[in-house]
């Protein structure tokens, strides 16, 4: 038990860290390459900040532990939403100004909704995940059309000053590109070990765990670039990463694991943890649409977002004990 705990403790901050010098690197070669800051922000930044979750869930998948692969993915999403951008509109009102995130949110809603309706028999299926999969593809195609599109829009100049800030050379950027990556393939086979021993040990299920502790620590990256960017001023960079990250974990994350590990859901992961990220999700559509006003996320909206995610993580501990 006490192993378990040093591995979460100790494998935790490393993935954190080395996701943030993966993506920090894979930008700055990017950039040094002559792809544009845009494409650079939506591609590498807005969906490598979801690095520890996919890498989480693959070996959570491989190892059997669906609970954990599920949990981290859908669990990420809803702590972006009202633990993340809760916490920074309480921060810092988050403005909506760029028509690349008016047109991603409502893209988001609806492949979240068709993520839910795939799990509605409780039972992510090979063809369900290949469908995910598939999803994820014309996402990435849409992206990039988008990026080259989009070159005057708002968060592209938001994207270039942070992607032009990094300094270094390109064999140093290379070189932490490849530690980064080599020690978030390790760090998150140990955080998974450590998980599913401690789960064990309390009897608590992984799909718990794997919302609780594990989404939460792998959403830091999006909390730790939201609150940069929002101090910046840079609000529509700070909901882009939240949004292309969440896209991301329902697509790529989900569609991987289940495709190395076809799962079957609990009805309470159904009923309880589905519901909240689709109410979440609709939440953060009304608020940023902009429908006859400039969209926005203010402060009671984010203080309601934040009360919400403390209330639905007591409700999850609660039921893990009593059950």
């Amino acid at each position: 038990m006490l192993l378990a705990s040093l591995a979460i403790i100790v494998g935790l901050p490393v993935l954190l860290w080395s996701a943030g010098k993966f993506v920090g690197g894979s930008a700055a070669v990017a950039n040094h390459f002559g792809v544009s800051p845009l494409l650079i922000g939506m591609l590498i930044i807005g969906f490598g900040t979801s690095a520890p979750e996919i890498i989480v869930s693959v070996f959570a998948a491989v190892q059997g532990n669906s609970g954990i692969a599920l949990g981290n993915a859908f669990g990420s999403n809803i702590a972006n939403i009202l633990l993340i951008l809760g916490l920074t509109a309480l921060i810092s009102p988050i403005a909506v100004k760029s028509e690349i995130i008016r047109k991603e949110i409502p893209v988001m809603l609806g492949l979240t909704f068709f993520a839910a309706w795939l799990l509605i028999d409780k039972n992510l299926s090979k063809d369900d995940a290949f469908s995910l999969i598939g999803l994820f593809i014309l996402l990435i195609s849409w992206s990039i059309w988008t990026a080259i599109k989009g070159d005057k829009d708002a968060l592209a100049d938001e994207y270039s000053e942070e992607i032009n800030s990094s300094q270094g050379t390109v064999k140093t950027h290379v070189m932490w590109l490849l530690a980064g990556l080599l020690l978030l393939i390790a760090s998150s086979r140990i955080l998974v070990w450590g998980a599913v021993e401690v789960a064990t040990f309390f009897g608590v299920s992984d799909t718990i765990i794997g919302l609780t502790i594990i989404a939460i620590g792998t959403s830091l990256p999006e909390l730790a670039s939201s609150l940069v960017a929002v101090k910046k001023g840079e609000h529509d960079l700070a909901l882009g990463n939240v949004i292309g990250s969440n896209m991301f974990n329902t697509l790529a994350v989900v569609g991987i694991a289940g495709m190395i590990q076809p799962m079957t859901i609990d009805a309470s992961f159904l009923y309880r943890d589905i519901v909240v990220m689709l109410a979440a999700t609709v939440a953060l559509f009304i608020f940023c649409i902009g429908i006859k006003r400039q969209g926005r996320l203010n402060r009671l909206e984010g203080g309601s977002f934040l009360l919400a995610y403390i209330i639905y993580t007591y409700v999850l501990i609660n039921s893990a004990f009593i059950s």
